[in-house]
């Protein structure tokens, strides 16, 4: 018998004038292909790491009050990120191809908006929430590992519990 792997946490990093939460939750049926990402330690993350029903903070980045803005769930295991090989693609890599394929993603399923969003600031000022990768300096990656307490603390700080968390949870194989 198979044991159930425990649900992990990502968040996940986008500027809004590149693909926006708004229009995740906008894709047929709320769910979209997270492609592009072109970073190694990232693409190993999606590839190996993600799975099914795990949970996502949604962040918007490159804005003036950066903000995990939402909650959304890993919809589908690590793919090859088919716009690495197509010429018309901004995320065109020509060592890339369907018989080699360097770059993964993943679907992700929108699940819901956060209100009020949880800022840069209210992340620095939460005890649990201090070390959270997304803080640190030079930290570029778009995807990354959260903590379950750390996840907790962001539901906290934005709706006061864990409701969508125990909601969510009932997602893992949609």
């Amino acid at each position: 018998m198979e044991k159930k792997q425990k649900r992990r946490y990502w968040l996940m990093k986008s500027e809004p004038s590149c693909f926006s939460f708004e229009d995740l939750k906008a894709s047929p049926g709320g769910v979209v292909h997270w492609d592009g990402v072109r970073n190694y330690q990232a693409r190993n993350l999606m590839r190996d790491e993600m799975k099914p029903g795990d949970g996502v903070l949604f962040y918007h980045s490159s804005i003036k009050t950066p903000a995990i803005v939402g909650l959304a769930t890993v919809a589908s295991l690590g793919y090859p990120d088919h716009t690495a090989w197509d010429p018309a693609s901004e995320h065109y890599d020509p060592k890339a191809g369907p018989d080699h394929p360097i770059w993964f993603m993943v679907d992700v399923r929108y699940l819901a908006d956060l209100s009020p969003p949880v800022t840069r600031d209210d992340l620095r000022a939460h005890p649990d929430l201090e070390s959270m990768g997304v803080l640190k300096k030079g930290n570029r990656l778009s995807v990354m590992p959260v903590t379950e307490l750390e996840w907790r603390a962001v539901l906290a700080l934005s709706i006061g519990d864990d409701s969508l968390e125990k909601q969510s949870e009932g997602d893992d194989n949609q």
